[in-house]
């Protein structure tokens, strides 16, 4: 991967922030993401303004066979006009950068994977954050740079926790002990085929992390930072630099899966 090293990219990527406070509770980000004001809609409910697509691949803004669009108030990642997954993993990708907020997210796994998607594919997506930009990714790049909120549905014959923390490129610290483990699994519950599933991610900057399903924190880690697994060779921003903004994206893996009603709340100095 070919990737220039200046000063322009490293702004374009992440912007330092100002140190937040520590030592929250998992019961007090609970509370707070129970909270209604101020909530700022990312999704319109009628097409990607706002949005750009990334596919392996592809240049930034392509979108191979109209996989990823807008039906019915829905964002879909939907194969039914692919004849093969071909390694087309995808990525859309938000406009703007963020740093301490809460995420807001309702998905839903829908049919079958595509036969030549890897067998880790199965009943798979994310919710990307702390991420490198769309355009950034190299044409060849699967995944950016960033932490993965790993969305994971069950089945009958398959059961499966969702909302774990997978780390393309990144590593965390969990209970304050640094890991450089790629995916670690959360305590959520089990969720079937066409079952709504409301997801909260809380970020405060560069420190404490939260995923929260259907109001129950499953997951913590905190001082996310570059390195590890899949780290890009010639990355142009050194191996241990603590994540303290990013973009936000959503994964397609040649599962079918359905987001709706994603929003935002931007977190303030007191909400800190």
């Amino acid at each position: 991967m070919k990737y220039l090293v200046s000063s322009l990219l490293f702004i374009l990527f992440f912007a330092p922030q100002a140190t937040l406070c520590q030592n929250r509770t998992a019961k007090k980000e609970k509370s707070a993401s129970s909270r209604n004001e101020n909530w700022i809609p990312l999704f319109n409910g009628k097409n990607l303004d706002g949005w750009i697509l990334k596919v392996t691949g592809y240049e930034a803004g392509e979108n191979p066979l109209d996989g990823i669009r807008v039906e019915d108030g829905i964002i879909r990642f939907d194969y039914s006009r692919f004849d093969k997954f071909d390694g087309r993993f995808s990525h859309l990708f938000y406009k703007d950068r963020f740093s301490s907020y809460i995420l807001r997210v309702e998905y839903r796994f829908t049919g079958e994977m595509l036969a030549d998607a890897p067998s880790y594919c199965f009943r798979n997506s994310g919710v990307m954050i702390h991420s490198q930009s769309a355009e950034s990714m190299d044409i060849k790049q699967n995944w950016p740079v960033s932490l993965e909120a790993q969305l994971l549905g069950s089945t009958e014959t398959r059961k499966q926790k969702t909302a774990n923390i997978c780390t393309p490129g990144t590593t965390v610290s969990i209970g304050g002990t640094p890991t450089s483990q790629h995916c670690i699994n959360s305590t959520s519950k089990y969720y079937n085929d066409g079952e709504w599933v409301t997801l909260d991610i809380l970020v405060h900057g560069g420190k404490d992390i939260y995923h929260v399903i259907e109001g129950d924190t499953v997951l913590s880690y905190s001082e996310p930072r570059l390195g590890g697994y899949l780290f890009p060779q010639g990355y142009p921003v050194p191996e241990g630099t603590l994540l303290e903004e990013g973009y936000i994206a959503l994964q397609g893996e040649g599962q079918p899966i359905d987001f709706r009603k994603i929003e935002i709340k931007i977190l303030t100095e007191d909400q800190e």
